[in-house]
């Protein structure tokens, strides 16, 4: 059956084509040409060879290692075809190009030989894909049978394919898609929906917004259909009834979906799905967002009412969410242009200051978690060794900058961000050229290269004070009808050279955390500057992950709140005590506002600028009489927790996908969910995890357990061996510890592994387990 799309080009708005757009001279130009040095550097016959072995073909080079070789298989090599296709599209360089087609060509020899129209690196996953269309479905937040969220992993070679199709034109690469779409559509034919929304447990990234693709590229609608069956009910009944239940979800599951949601509304026309997906959006952006842009903790959404574990925790905002988030926000931009102001404001705070940020100036390395954490640092990614997803994120976003810079709608032109490129409006036969220095500048000008008849719309940031933009048309003022939020439209029979100048006065703002009023960012513009600070004396931090399962954390010691540097000052309107530092640009002192270690040599930089150090990004705010109890109030909050992670050998969080990955999580019957903002996991047989001791230093595990959850018996298993048969009781607290002892002769020969494993008791289930730590 096929249907009249509800296409792009009916939406309300369009984004130009990459190959329309050239970025010139800026900070993202100096970014997407980092990005085009490491996607070059990476080697595509490593990322291949995971294909190329489940097709049973021969492997001229060994897989990458990480997670390339350890259950997300191929995922790299998705993201890998979608970076070359975006990167073509946005420089022409034929090197790229040349890549690009080598390695399409590659993907369908694998494709050709299964002759299924499947496609992946998945390990062994002909067995599990067989299963599944059988309907013998085991599931759990992070595997469907026994592969490591397969799905997801899928969906970044169908979205590779789409944008080789899409961005690069590329004839193979739509067939190879059309054929791997209708090998899902046979996998899933015959199970029913509640056996695909059990799958949908599992993280299984934007499948639901490929299929609605390829329902816009075939116009058929079965993959319209199938789109619908791979929306995950579980959070789009909630947001359809606005209502938000985000609170310990993890973040970058839900972040996708919700993208497959405004695509299915925006094919298929069903306003209620793109309501939806607006809810989610204002709900991420206004109650679970940092100034940075980004969001979540240990990549899950915190309480809205509790940013302090923002502060706490040095697994802070994940960069795959802020990707995510600005192509939902593009999305959503496009159902409605002329009130985006809003997406675009986000737009821009979220690029130049996570993703711009996230990505090291030298080596093009990309960072998984950006702290919030005082004067703590990040790590960054090398091109032989960090293959997270972030990175797969990574050489993808710096491939689109030019993506967002200006739409167009009729014969409107949106000028949505203030970036220095060029744009060839072909529908219009209109050649436009935007000369900036911004953020370095607060102005910029929009030169017109041919005549045409058309209204230029020009974004009025929210940033900008009322009354504060200045316009200019060839040189004379012209009234500036708008406020900051808004676009101020100029309509006129353009001729060519003529000019519009633009004025973007820049403040210096404080904004606190939400939730915590004393914690301030500083900002000008929509930049968010920090400082550089120093660790103990004499240390010396690697600032380059390595590959270890879990070398995109930033395992170095923490420094104590207390120490942190804080601002000091009687009144609260302190933004006047920032002065611009002479000849430096978005460069700024604050002469005695700023206490502590150091306090007289620190700078406060633009983020996207600041590398391979510790920083201060929120500072706390006090006044000079209660300095003194704010830093012992900060000591006495923190030495508890501080004590035990010194104490903590390894450590689990309990039903998170990550840290349950990351330490070889089996089980049988098992469930996870969440209790008052923790979450849990438990089984109906068993379920364990590996923990590493690699110093022998091993003394005791200490399970955290429910008072709900008294009378369950199950067993403490640990390499084989019983530890303890435990009853759970009754507690005053609705979470506590209890710490078991190990043997020191189990601890001597376990070769620094500990298989920890619990076992239900007849009758019983084993958990729920809410915390577990491995002490010294």
């Amino acid at each position: 059956m096929f249907l009249v799309v509800a296409s792009a080009s009916s939406a309300a708005a369009q984004l130009f084509p990459l190959s329309d757009v050239r970025l010139k001279d800026g900070p993202l130009l100096e970014a997407q040409d980092a990005d085009r040095q490491y996607l070059m550097a990476l080697d595509a016959d490593r990322l291949l060879a995971p294909f190329r072995r489940e097709a049973g073909l021969p492997l001229p080079k060994p897989s990458y290692g990480n997670w390339e070789s350890s259950g997300l298989d191929g995922h790299m090599g998705g993201h890998y075809v979608s970076a070359l296709a975006l990167m073509w599209a946005s420089t022409g360089d034929a090197a790229v190009k040349q890549r690009l087609d080598y390695v399409i060509a590659e993907l369908k020899r694998c494709q050709d030989q299964l002759g299924t129209g499947y496609i992946g690196g998945i390990p062994d996953g002909k067995t599990a894909w067989a299963e599944i269309a059988k309907g013998q479905l085991k599931v759990d937040n992070f595997s469907v049978n026994g592969r490591w969220v397969p799905w997801y992993n899928l969906h970044k070679l169908f979205a590779g394919l789409r944008d080789a199709h899409v961005h690069a034109g590329s004839e193979d690469a739509k067939q190879m898609l059309v054929r791997f779409s209708d090998w899902a559509l046979q996998l899933t034919a015959k199970l029913s929906d509640e056996q695909v929304q059990a799958m949908l447990k599992s993280e299984h990234g934007g499948m639901n917004e490929i299929f609605a693709d390829v329902a816009e590229i075939t116009g058929d609608a079965k993959y319209l259909a199938l789109a619908k069956r791979f929306s995950h009910q579980a959070l789009l009944q909630p947001l359809l009834e606005q209502r938000d239940v985000l609170t310990g979800l993890h973040a970058n599951t839900q972040i996708p979906k919700v993208i497959g949601f405004e695509r299915i509304s925006e094919t298929g026309g069903d306003k209620t799905w793109h309501q939806a997906a607006r809810f989610f959006w204002k709900t991420v952006v206004d109650k679970r967002t940092v100034a940075i842009g980004g969001n979540s903790v240990k990549e899950h959404f915190h309480p809205d009412g509790n940013f302090q574990p923002m502060l706490d925790e040095v697994e802070g905002p994940e960069t795959c969410n802020s990707y995510n988030m600005l192509k939902l926000s593009a999305a959503l931009y496009r159902a409605d242009a002329a009130k985006g102001g809003a997406y675009a404001d986000y737009y821009e705070r979220t690029l130049y200051n996570h993703i711009l940020s996230a990505q090291h100036p030298r080596g093009g390395g990309f960072v998984y978690f950006t702290p919030m954490r005082p004067q703590h640092y990040r790590v960054y990614s090398q091109v032989d060794q960090g293959m997270w997803c972030c990175v797969g994120s990574g050489i993808e976003s710096h491939a689109r900058h030019g993506e967002f810079i200006y739409a167009h709608e009729g014969d409107a032109l949106y000028v949505n961000l203030f970036i220095a490129s060029t744009l060839n409006w072909r529908d219009q036969g209109v050649r436009i050229t935007q000369s900036t220095r911004f953020p370095d500048e607060s102005r910029s000008r929009i030169k017109i290269n041919d005549a045409g008849s058309f209204a230029l719309k020009l974004r009025y940031p929210s940033w900008v004070a009322a009354g504060a933009m200045k316009l200019r048309l060839n040189g004379r003022a012209i009234k500036v009808s708008g406020k900051p939020g808004e676009y101020i439209e100029i309509r006129r029979s353009w001729a060519d050279g003529d000019t519009v100048d633009i004025e973007l006065p820049m403040r210096t703002q404080l904004e606190p955390m939400p939730g915590l009023k004393n914690y301030y960012a500083v900002l000008h513009g929509p930049i968010v500057l920090a400082a550089k600070t120093e660790g103990p004396a004499g240390e010396r931090l690697n600032f380059r992950a390595d590959d270890s399962r879990m070398g995109h954390i930033a395992h170095g010691p923490v420094c104590p709140q207390e120490s942190a540097p804080v601002f000091v000052s009687a009144r609260k309107d302190f933004e006047r005590r920032f002065k611009p530092v002479k000849g430096q640009p978005l460069t700024f002192t604050a002469p005695g506002l700023i206490q502590g270690r150091n306090a007289g040599r620190l700078q406060l930089i633009p983020f996207f600028r600041l590398h391979d150090s510790r920083y201060m990004l929120y500072w706390a705010h006090t006044t000079l009489a209660q300095q003194s109890v704010l830093r012992s109030s900060m000591a006495a909050a923190e030495a508890e927790r501080l004590k035990l992670d010194a104490q903590t050998i390894d450590q689990v969080a309990p039903g998170e996908q990550q840290p349950e990955s990351d330490h070889g999580f089996r089980g049988e019957g098992v469930e996870s969910g969440i209790n008052k903002n923790s979450r849990w996991r438990h089984a109906r047989q068993w379920f364990s995890y590996e923990l590493a001791d690699r110093e022998l230093q091993a003394r005791k595990l200490r399970l955290s357990f429910s008072g709900g959850d008294a009378g369950r018996r199950f067993d403490l298993i640990v390499n084989e061996q019983l530890i303890s048969e435990i009853l759970l009781s009754a507690n005053a607290q609705e979470i506590y510890s209890r710490d078991f002892e190990l043997p020191a002769d189990l601890v001597k020969a376990s070769a620094g592994k500990l298989s920890v494993k619990f076992v239900a008791q007849p009758g019983s289930i084993a958990g729920g387990l809410y915390g577990l730590r491995l002490l010294r």
